[in-house]
């Protein structure tokens, strides 16, 4: 898949989730969604372009992101 639309689609996701008043709510929120919604390989291609770059991505997003590796 195009990381282009991968982006956009975890910002969407991020925007939803980010009405959160509690921050790391919103990430968790975010973590969560992407577990349950994404298949594994969409999620491989956020984390590694997370890791080498994140250029696009909400902040929230990459934090949630970057918990999907642990």
């Amino acid at each position: 898949m195009q990381i282009e639309k991968l982006i956009k689609m975890a910002n969407a996701i991020g925007e939803f989730f980010n009405a959160d008043p509690d921050k790391e709510a919103a990430v968790e929120s975010i973590k969560n969604h992407l577990l349950r919604a994404w298949e594994p390989r969409m999620r491989r291609e956020i984390i590694d372009y997370c890791r080498k770059d994140g250029n696009g991505l909400a902040e929230p997003v990459k934090q949630a992101v970057l918990k999907l590796e642990v």
